[in-house]
This record gives C-alpha cells, structure tokens and sequence, in this order.
C-alpha cells in the first residue's frame, strides 16, 4: 500500500513536473517570438527606409543625367542650327557668284560668236585674196600651181641631195681619218713583229725521171702500170712531150702528194708493175698520214696555241700542207694569220687564245671542201663544233667570210688577219682570167650609176677612176656616188687588200674667136 502510494505519489509528481515545465516553457517561448517579430518588423522599418533613400538618389541621377542630355542636346542643335545657317549664307553667296559668272560667259560667247564671224568673214576674204594672188602668178610665171610644186620639189630634192651628199663626204672623212690611224697603227705594229717567208707553190707536181726511157716502165705493158698507178692512187697521171718529165694532177692535194711520193718511190726502185705500185702506194699513204700529223702538231707550236686539241683537226690542218690557194701554201697561210692575229688581239686587249686559235683552224674546211657540200668557212665551223671546240672558235671561223654576222673583236681579228695575210705583197696570185673579171666588174659597178660617163680600174684592180657628167653630178652629189660605189663594191665583190674609189668631175668651156 504504501508502495502503491509512493507510485501514485511519483507519478503524480512527474505529471505536476511535466506540467509546470511546459507552461514555463511555453511562456519563454512566446517572449522569444515576440522579441523576433519586434526585430522583423525592426529591419522592414529599416530596410524600407533605405529602398526610399536609394530611390530618391536614383531619381536624383536620372533627373541630373536626364538635365545633361538635354542640355547637350538643344547645344549640338545650336551649333548645327549655326552650321546650316552659314550653309546657307554661302550657298546663296556662290549663286550669286555663279549668277554673275553666267552672265559674263554668255557675254564672252556672245564676243567670241562676233570674232569667229569676223575671222570666217577674213578667211574668205583671204582666201579670195590668195586666189586672186596666185592668179596673177600663174599669168605672170606661165606656170601652173601644180607645175610649180612640181619644179619647188625637185629644186628641194636636189639641194637635200646635196645636203646628202656633203654629209656624207664629211662624216666619212672624218670616220676614216680616226679610223685610219688607229688601223695603221694596229696594223704596222703587227706586221713589224711577224717576218713570214713568201710562199708560191702549184697545184701540179711534177716528179723528174733519169731517163726518157723510164717513161715506158711507168706506162707498162698496154699502160697496165698507168692505169693500176691512177686506180690505187686517184690521181691522173699525165706523160707528154716533156723531158724527163712526168706530170701529176688531181684536185685533192693529199692524193697529189701520194702519189707523188710513190711515184718517186717507184722511179727509184725501178721495179714497176701492179703489185709492187699497190704496196708503194699503201706505204706511201702511211707516211703522207704520219707527215700530215706532224705538220699539224708543228703548226700548233708555231702559232703558239696550248691546250689540246682533237686528232682529227689536227690531221687537218697537216693536210693544209698540200693545199694553195692563188699559189700561197695554206698550212703557212693560216700559221701566219694565227699569229697577226694573236699580236692584235694582244694590242686591242681582246682574248688571244681565242683568237689564236680560231685563226689557226680558220681555214681547215679548206682540206675537206672538195668532199663535202658548201663554203669551207662553214664547213671548217661545223667541222670544229663537232671535234669540240668552243662557240666563240666555231663563230669566228664561220664568220671570216661573212658567211654569218660577226658579233665579238675576235670574230673581226680573224677576218682582218685573213686580209692582212692574203694582201701582202707576194703572198698570192691570180690567174689571168680571175684578174681580167675582177677588174671588169670593178668598171661596170661603177658604170651602173646615174651619171657616170666612163669607169677604169687602175693600179691592178687597187683603184677606180670614175668619170662624171658635170651637169647631172655637183661636186657635193659626187661624194655621194663615190660612198655608194664603194658600198656596191663591198657588197658584191670578192677582193684581196682595199680598194680606192676615186669620183672626177670637170667641166670645159670652150668658145671659138672669129
């Protein structure tokens, strides 16, 4: 019982306990939510106030930016208002301006409309004037206008001629006397420091038999030996009346001295007959081969050329040896233009081995123009290129009878040396026939020109006299003609040396006394 009491008494406790803690709960938090809404209603309060603050400010701004832009504005509208305004202002100033020009311009065109009419009216006038004027002339003169620009014409045709003409003499006097020195000096100077010998040789060999005799040998039995000597070697072999003597010809030098020396070999040897010619021969050929060789190595040594040098130009140039051109050996001939030429080069400071060189082989076609077809400047060129030679040895070889144009000093040494050389007194000759044509054509160049009455070729074809007719030709036109007959000369004559071309003009006057 008093356990149950003491429960009920617990519980009870517990209960009044629980009780009294939730009311003084209850009452602690209603303070606190009071105490909240009084600070909620605390930070609104202020909260609000500074929204409004903030919001007055704005106002404030926008009003001022607002105040800003207006008075900008209304300040940019002024100024334009200004702008337009002195626009304005000038715009009308220019029309008026413009106003005014206008109407000067309408008065000057009205002033240049009274002077162009004034001119049209003059020009007529004039024109009438002119007619009137040549009118009287035509009656005066008896000519016609046409006739009369017809003679003013020739009169001026024939004083330009004469202008021309004496243009011309000056202006090629004055070229050929700076020419001249310079020429002779190069010249002179080059041809003191080379001493050739004079070289004459024939293109028909003649070899000596000891006796008459010996003829019948070398013709044989039927002429079997003559005919296997002409097959083996193709020469002709011709035996006249000439003592001792039998004569060798052919147009290839190098078959000419074969058989030569194998003719001589056979006299020698004196045993004739087909066999023992076609060894004589095939020996014979051997050492005329080996000769050629060496006489084109020894022309390489005198004309002072190094380097070397392809076999077969060099078998060539020895094959030179036998060949002549108007009596001058032509391995000699072309030793001597490789050194003139060498020693001009050297005086003008142009390219001596070049020049040496290309002068050297200039004439090489020269051995091989009898087998190929054209001149042998040209062949010579081809066959040079094609053994390995420079452009610059190719061109000059090809040009030195101006087969092609000339383009560099040596190419101009190398033909100039070829004068020189074929020039020289002694150095060739021409056969009657040659020399005869050359000087006829000299006379009918020169017969060819207006005016000339006679022609003569003097000084062996050195020099033309040309006589005019001192109506048709003035001493200034005679100028003239002497230039173009020279030109006409260069052009279509082949000649060694120069030629003078000299132009006489006389006149005679006679009257008989009664």
């Amino acid at each position: 019982m008093n356990i149950l009491l003491l429960v009920l008494g617990l519980v009870v406790g517990l209960v009044v306990g629980a009780a009294l803690g939730y009311f003084v709960l209850k009452s602690r938090i209603g303070t606190r939510q009071a105490q909240a809404r009084a600070d909620a209603r605390s930070i609104l309060e202020d909260a609000n106030r500074e929204a409004e603050t903030k919001r007055r400010e704005a106002e404030l701004a926008a009003k001022e930016a607002a105040l800003k832009i207006k008075d900008d504005a209304e300040a940019e509208v002024r100024a334009r208002r200004a702008e337009i305004a002195r626009i304005e202002e000038r715009l009308d100033n220019r029309d008026t301006f413009l106003e005014r020009r206008e109407g000067e311009l309408d008065e000057r065109r009205r002033r240049l409309t009274e002077t162009e009419e004034a001119l049209q009216r003059k020009e007529e006038e004039l024109k009438q004037r002119e007619a009137d004027h040549l009118r009287v002339l035509e009656e005066i003169s008896g000519l016609t206008r046409a006739e009369a620009e017809s003679r003013l014409f020739s009169d001026l045709e024939s004083e330009l001629e004469s202008r021309l003409g004496q243009m011309v003499r000056d202006r090629t006097m004055e070229a050929e006397e700076r020419a001249d020195v310079e020429a002779r000096r190069l010249i002179s100077t080059t041809m003191e420091r080379l001493a050739s010998d004079l070289t004459s040789e024939s293109t028909v060999k003649a070899v000596s038999l000891p006796s008459d005799d010996m003829k019948g040998r070398v013709i044989g039995r039927e002429g079997r030996n003559i005919r296997a000597f002409e097959a083996s070697t193709g020469v002709d072999v011709i035996i006249d009346d000439t003592p001792e003597t039998v004569v060798i010809s052919s147009f290839d030098p190098v078959r000419r001295e074969v058989a030569r020396v194998s003719m001589g070999r056979l006299v020698q040897d004196g045993r004739i007959h087909p066999g023992r010619i076609e060894q004589i021969v095939a020996k014979a050929r051997k050492d005329v081969e080996k000769e050629m060789k060496t006489a084109g190595r020894q022309a390489l040594y005198d004309a002072k050329i190094s380097g070397g040098m392809h076999n077969d130009l060099i078998r060539l140039l020895g094959a030179l040896k036998y060949r002549t051109s108007y009596g001058q050996n032509v391995l000699a001939h072309s030793v001597e233009v490789a050194n003139l030429c060498g020693m001009m080069a050297q005086e003008l400071g142009a390219n001596v081995k070049i020049a040496r060189r290309a002068a050297l082989l200039h004439d090489v076609g020269k051995a091989i123009d009898h087998e190929v077809e054209g001149t042998h400047a040209l062949i010579g060129g081809r066959f040079a290129k094609k053994s390995g030679e420079s452009d610059d040895v190719v061109r000059a070889i090809s040009a030195h009878h101006h087969e092609i144009e000339m383009e560099t000093v040596e190419d101009v040494l190398v033909a100039t040396a070829d004068a020189v050389s074929a020039a020289r007194p002694g150095a060739r000759r021409e056969t009657t026939e040659t020399y005869i044509e050359r000087l006829r054509s000299l006379e009918d160049i020169a017969l060819s020109h207006r005016g000339v009455d006679k022609a003569y070729a003097i000084q062996a074809g050195r020099e033309i006299r040309v006589m005019v007719q001192p109506s048709e030709v003035d001493d200034r036109i005679a100028a003239k003609l002497a230039y173009d007959i020279s030109k006409q000369i260069e052009s279509d004559l082949e000649y060694p040396g120069q030629i003078k071309v000299t132009v006489i003009r006389e006149s005679r006057v006679s009257e008989v006394a009664r």
